[in-house]
């Protein structure tokens, strides 16, 4: 799939009316609302499991094997159907684990598992201490939105070829409206981020409810979770039971020895959360080798320069290391533990920060 750069092509903030006239004219075309499809998609089902491809340059290979022969190849954002999971052979220490789809073998970590749920959209915002507003989650492969209010601020948006918005991220929605032919659309405000706000179809995002992130096992007082570094995983622990275990991406390199020596490793050590974000936008690092990543969903802060336990919609290489410093986890996972760990988090405003000695602890080990 093909589009203009938004940033380069909004350059004004826009009327009633000019929005109006830039939606209609996007709509039902890839421009505004993408048409996923789904290669060799004959009778797919629209719940089924599919892929979002998350490199510029991916081979399907004709065996679960990287020295296999090619059979084709896609480009970063193409969609495929997600047959199941196989165990093939291990590519250069990573996961063995590859996808099965209608043409091929696809490595995992290169594939997002993403669905294509259309939502019905909300017709009027709650009520809340920041005014009319509410927490969404993206639900289909990729969306492409209208800058509210340029110039573009965030660094990602000037430095992504094609800026779009992808499954499972998280945003505030503070804003409905509907286009001349009756489509409606949110704002999006990212609270913590640089300030830029989004327009984007309503079906495209759910509504997340307070009962989603309601706390679980409120009661227990002998909650700790442990993150093992070498073996790429964590585990949430009541009392000497586990009641959880997750594949995770830490950040760490060992030299021959055993000893971490990158400056990014998940420190180790005992650390009591102090903060937790149903969404937040990351930046860090240096030109050349930083990030800048919106919309990260079920953010645990445990270390004060900003290491956090969150959700993860860039790669799917749990298991093997991939941060700069925080933990990696699945949406899925993300949100458990982002549940289950103290300091508990209303919906209203989604964040929290707590004084020491701190919420649930969490260790993070060589092991």
């Amino acid at each position: 799939m093909s589009a203009p750069n938004k940033v380069d092509k909004v350059t004004k903030p826009h009327s009633r009316r000019e929005f109006l006239k830039l939606t209609a004219a996007g709509v039902g075309s890839v421009l505004w609302w993408p048409q996923w499809k789904a290669r060799a998609a004959v009778g797919f089902s629209s719940e089924g499991r599919l892929g979002r491809v998350m490199e510029p340059r991916v081979e399907i290979k004709a065996r679960p094997r990287a020295d296999s022969q090619t059979l084709s190849v896609l480009s970063r954002d193409e969609v495929v159907i997600w047959l199941r999971d196989i165990v093939g052979v291990q590519p250069q220490r990573r996961s063995p684990v590859w996808v099965e789809t209608l043409e091929g073998y696809i490595h995992s970590s290169v594939l997002q598992p993403v669905q294509d749920l259309k939502n019905v959209p909300e017709l009027k915002l709650p009520d809340s201490s920041l005014g009319p507003g509410m927490w969404t989650e993206l639900t289909v492969p990729w969306v492409e939105f209208i800058l509210d209010n340029p110039p573009a601020r965030a660094p990602w948006l000037h430095n992504t070829e094609n800026p779009r918005l992808y499954y499972s991220q998280i945003f505030w929605v503070d804003r409905i409206k509907q286009d001349e032919q009756g489509f409606s659309w949110y704002r999006l405000n990212e609270r913590y981020g640089f300030g830029d706000r989004f327009w984007v179809r309503a079906e495209a995002f759910r509504r997340i409810t307070p009962e989603e992130i309601s706390p679980i096992h409120a009661e227990r007082d002998d909650k700790r979770v442990v993150v093992r570094l070498r073996d790429q995983s964590i585990s949430c622990f009541e009392g000497p039971t586990e009641v959880y275990f997750a594949r995770v991406s830490n950040g760490v390199n060992f030299d021959p020895l055993g000893i971490p020596i990158d400056r990014s490793s998940t420190p180790a050590g005992p650390h009591p959360i102090w903060r937790k974000m149903v969404s937040t936008h990351m930046v860090g690092g240096t030109t050349g080798g930083g990030w800048d990543v919106p919309g990260i969903g079920f953010t645990t802060f445990f270390v004060g320069n900003g290491v956090a336990v969150h959700s993860t919609y860039w790669h799917n290489d749990f298991g093997t290391s991939r941060s700069r410093g925080c933990v990696n986890a699945s949406p899925v996972d993300a949100k458990w533990i982002f549940r289950w760990v103290d300091p508990v988090v209303p919906y209203d405003p989604g964040d929290v920060t707590v004084t020491m000695p701190g919420g649930t602890t969490v260790e993070v080990i060589e092991a």
